[in-house]
């Protein structure tokens, strides 16, 4: 991977700094040099360039036209978002730091958190009134510490309900707060939500958000079922190659259980590293070492870089990596968090072994990017002491070994089930929703089903610092 680092960079400097503007002069855009590295960066690896008639490269005749571009705009985000391609449907990804500490704290698995992820709905019958429900509680964090617990529903924080304009302000924007717990009652009716309640109970705890650094392997256990079957199961919230060792003992673990069948659990899980989704890739195998897993293929004028990731039998800088073996895995999914790099060992997967997905359709996210800075090169090296401003432009799109991308619209499940607020389950037991339709269909007791019985108004929340991704580490 640092080959490839280079490599891009090296590229970089060669088409775009020295290009057209090897001689401009700084002092002009002394004011807008934010702004200057903005163009510069999205100019030289913006996948959707050529889409983007301010991004070519001969856009400006003179430098003082390109002078005044600049300064045409009041932030970097304003010009950011002005070189986006369809930001809506197409470009839905490409993201702009003001810190990049917190970017690479955050790639690193580490975060301002209280271990708390929730999802977040309208009340039955209302467009304004806002629950919550706790999905995940992530280990040894604060809200662990405290015993909260996956499945617990909150109404109020410090003793305000929730609603549609006070939510983001009350979870979002302060690091202290006081969950104020409610009880769900489907009033009998579970087929339908109209006459459902929530009802504030006098529980409540309060949180602090501290330094906290997630090992994404959140679970890995093996279940014995009662044919003798061992399933390993593996809750895994995000690609962090800081923990590609962990990830290895887990299988390590499943090896020594003699486990006959996996189920991949990335309900919680964004995205990140190619080359870690590679190494998990090569885990769940092992019988396609060298073979091609995934592609990635740049912009028009860094076609020199596309590459492929293959399946490997060892992991740089640890050893040797522990594969399964297996022709069949089991993967558990959500729509609004399964993205990118979970997506591509769907995808990539799928052309070598058959692989159920169980839950929701995914997100739909097949670009790559990577971390692009204020310097020379557009690495972090001798980075412009000035600001902290970096970017995560797309830069590729990344294919299986036939070339296919992962749908826009998602990787539609072959088993479908949705998580309902009220019926989560604790995550590894047998009867969790999700992991009981993976059981039922190993166990070959026919496909679970779960009947569309009403729809939820999930609300859409601000995402996480890394949000989506799928990146060059």
């Amino acid at each position: 991977m640092k080959k490839l680092k280079i490599l891009i960079f090296t590229c970089i400097v060669g088409i775009s700094l020295t290009g057209c503007f090897e001689d401009l002069d700084d002092n002009l855009i002394a004011s807008s040099e934010i702004n200057d590295f903005v163009w510069k960066g999205m100019n030289a690896v913006y996948l959707y360039k050529s889409e983007i008639p301010d991004l070519a490269d001969d856009r400006f005749a003179t430098n003082e036209a390109y002078s005044n571009y600049l300064n045409s705009f009041n932030s970097p985000e304003a010009i950011f978002e002005s070189l986006l391609y369809l930001p809506n449907t197409v470009d839905r990804f490409s993201r702009i730091f003001d810190n990049y500490f917190d970017l690479q704290n955050a790639q690193q698995g580490t975060s301002i958190s209280n271990g708390l992820e929730f999802n977040l709905y309208f009340l039955p019958g209302s467009t304004t009134e806002v629950y919550g429900a706790i999905t995940l509680v992530l280990n040894n964090s604060v809200a662990d510490n405290l015993g909260l617990q996956r499945g617990q529903i909150f109404r109020a924080v410090n003793g305000t309900n929730l609603t549609e304009s006070n939510f983001r302000s009350l979870l979002f924007e302060q690091d202290n707060y006081t969950l104020n717990f409610a009880d769900y009652d489907d009033n009998g009716t579970p087929e339908d939500n109209t006459d459902d309640t929530v009802t504030l109970n006098g529980e409540s705890e309060t949180l602090s958000k501290v330094q906290y650094t997630e090992n994404p392997v959140h679970i890995a256990q093996t279940i014995t079922l009662a044919d003798d079957t061992k399933v390993g199961y593996l809750v895994y919230n995000g690609f962090n190659s800081s923990f590609d060792g962990a990830l290895n003992d887990a299988f390590a673990g499943f090896l020594a259980d003699g486990v006959d069948e996996l189920v991949l659990d990335f309900r919680y899980n964004g995205g990140g590293a190619i080359q870690t989704a590679a190494y998990l890739g090569s885990m769940v195998t092992g019988q396609f070492n060298a073979q091609v897993y995934s592609k990635l293929f740049y912009n028009e004028n860094l076609q020199d870089l596309n590459r492929d990731f293959l399946f490997t039998n060892t992991i740089d800088g640890i050893g040797g990596i522990n594969s399964l073996g297996l022709s069949k895995v089991y993967v558990l999914t959500t729509n609004l968090r399964t993205a990118s790099a979970s997506e591509l060992v769907i995808n990539s997967l799928g052309s070598y072994i058959d692989v159920v997905v169980i839950g929701e359709n995914t997100v739909g996210k097949t670009q790559a990017s990577v971390t692009i800075y204020d310097s020379a090169t557009l690495s972090f090296e001798d980075v412009n002491p000035n600001h902290t401003y970096a970017m995560q432009p797309l830069i590729a799109n990344s294919t299986n070994v036939n070339d296919e991308l992962v749908p826009a619209n998602g990787i539609s499940p072959d088993i479908s089930v949705s998580e309902r607020p009220n019926t989560l389950g604790t995550l590894g037991d047998i009867n969790e929703p999700l992991l009981a339709a993976a059981l039922a269909d190993i166990q070959g007791l026919g496909r679970f089903f779960q009947p569309e019985i009403y729809n939820l108004d999930l609300i859409k929340t601000k995402p996480s610092i890394l949000g989506q991704d799928m990146y060059i580490d």
